[in-house]
């Protein structure tokens, strides 16, 4: 079975002979946006299982090059593998997008034509039971995107205080019952630990009350996305990983972010247009005087989201939002 993806902005066809079962979210409106092409050295800051940066290698060619960075070893492994065939023009790194800068001087790389950065959690991670992304399977409540240090979630609830727990709750989560979640949760660990994903999906559905189970969300969705959000720390370094990201960037080249929550979303909105609206000089001026130039055209006022066909086919897809930047200073 194939598949076919055309770019805008040429004929290119991209042909794959295989569907890999993880599949990237918005794999059309990424390779429009980004517009690879033959000879570029593009970076996906946060790889994953590699779909998006296969794509990508195709487009750029023999003389192109890929950095791929993920903090998830285990992940970064299957990339390695599923990209093996690009030799030595796909670099893998074990490493944190929120380290871009630094990660790319080491690969002795200063300037990029493209970059890439899909925040969500991976359906990979969320079918491995051991990883505690989900309360589909029991098994231990980790959620470290990053195995090799961190504390896991099971022990930031033995130590975090009710105060702080309630505030992650309603910050992260969204959580109109965070109070209450959290005082059970505070209230439980005084004669036993929380240390399995089922353990906790039981006590939040059970202060959530009976009624609540009849919703299609499972009542205990959003106390498990503040506990990933606040463990692996992913809302606080957006801001500076666009940052970073645009000065790495070539003029005219573009950065392309993938969010999958209304924060995220938000924290990725307010750093592009914080790099868009630098400049405090009049409209009518013909130079900048202030100093401040904008580093930032922002290609998406509003973002992109998956079309009917994609989401049907991948429903992960629904809550995907990708928006675009194009480096002009």
């Amino acid at each position: 079975m194939s598949t076919s993806i055309l770019c805008s902005g040429g004929a290119e066809t991209i042909l794959t002979s295989k569907i890999n079962p993880h599949r990237p979210v918005l794999l059309t409106e990424v390779l429009e946006a980004l517009r690879p092409k033959s000879g570029d050295t593009l970076v996906d800051a946060t790889l994953g299982a590699g779909g998006h940066a296969e794509a990508l290698m195709e487009l750029v060619g023999e003389d192109g090059r890929l950095i791929g960075i993920d903090r998830d070893r285990s992940a970064l492994d299957i990339a390695i593998e599923r990209l093996r065939q690009y030799g030595s023009r796909f670099v893998p790194v074990h490493g944190s997008h929120e380290n871009l800068v630094e990660t790319l001087r080491a690969q002795g790389t200063f300037a990029v034509d493209g970059i890439l950065a899909d925040l969500g959690v991976s359906s990979m991670q969320l079918d491995t039971a051991d990883r505690g992304f989900s309360f589909r399977f029991d098994g231990p409540l980790d959620m470290r995107m990053d195995r090799s240090g961190g504390i896991t979630a099971a022990e930031l609830l033995e130590t975090i205080s009710l105060n702080d727990l309630t505030q992650d709750l309603r910050v992260y989560g969204e959580e109109k019952l965070a109070r209450p979640i959290a005082k059970a949760i505070v209230k439980r660990r005084e004669t036993r630990p929380i240390r399995t994903t089922l353990d906790l999906a039981t006590l939040v559905s059970d202060v959530a009350g009976p009624r609540a189970r009849q919703y299609r969300i499972h009542p205990a969705t959003r106390t498990f996305q503040a506990l990933r959000i606040r463990v692996n720390g992913e809302i606080e370094g957006i801001e500076r990983f666009i940052t970073d990201a645009v000065s790495m960037l070539r003029k005219g080249a573009r950065i392309a972010v993938i969010s999958f929550h209304s924060l995220e979303d938000r924290a990725v909105k307010l750093a592009m247009r914080s790099l868009a609206n630098r400049c405090t000089c009049p409209r009518d001026l013909p130079i900048c005087a202030c100093g401040r130039e904008n580093f930032l055209k922002v290609i998406t006022g509003r973002p992109l989201t998956a079309r009917d066909e994609e989401v049907h086919e991948n429903p992960r897809a629904r809550s995907a939002k990708l928006r675009v930047g194009e480096r002009i200073g």
